[in-house]
């Protein structure tokens, strides 16, 4: 039965690249879906792998399907889950470009494009908010501890204030501040 581990990666990724329109944040909820179901990956880990696919080239959700895949079957998961993450992108893409020309102008067309921004949008904040929810509050030590002050890690709230004061007033390309802060965080321990 170990092709079922190829058969479960392939659904699952395909199933988050699918889904997942407007990028690699927008398969956060799918990955955080398949690090409860599955021992590929933990929800631990995912806040670590968000910030190191965030700090390396290539897409998150690529990385992280190849992490997971890596994990669940060695090299060959991790090219299953990595070809069936981009899979529907890949048709999808495909299959616009025979058609987008022609029918582009219709207004059904308009439609659906104008509907899919907000979806997108909300699952990119509701990815937003989980990376957050993670890296700024410490709920598992709040539950141990029952201390309000253990709620929050203020190192980390720190410094997210601190970056994004700092990109308000000063601008500057995002991959600065990631570097930044990954500086920060290995010398504060973050």
């Amino acid at each position: 039965m170990e092709w079922m581990v190829f058969v479960l990666l392939f659904y699952e990724f395909f199933k988050a690249g699918l889904f997942a329109v407007g990028g690699g944040l927008a398969t956060l909820p799918f990955l955080y879906d398949i690090a409860a179901r599955y021992d590929w990956l933990s929800a631990a880990v995912l806040p670590d792998m968000i910030a190191v696919s965030e700090s390396t080239p290539g897409p998150i959700g690529v990385n992280m399907a190849t992490y997971a895949g890596f994990n669940a079957a060695g090299v060959a998961g991790s090219l299953t889950a990595t070809v069936a993450l981009v899979t529907p992108s890949v048709l999808v893409i495909i299959c616009i470009s025979k058609f987008l020309a022609r029918f582009n102008e219709k207004p059904v067309v308009q439609s659906v494009f104008a509907s899919l921004r907000p979806a997108v949008a909300g699952l990119i904040a509701a990815a937003g908010w989980q990376v957050f929810r993670v890296s700024i509050f410490t709920l598992e030590r709040f539950a141990l501890t029952r201390d309000l002050t253990s709620l929050v890690s203020l190192p980390a709230l720190l410094l997210f204030i601190v970056i994004f004061v700092l990109m308000r007033k000063l601008g500057g390309h995002p991959i600065l501040y990631i570097a930044g802060a990954a500086v920060v965080g290995i010398v504060l321990g973050l």
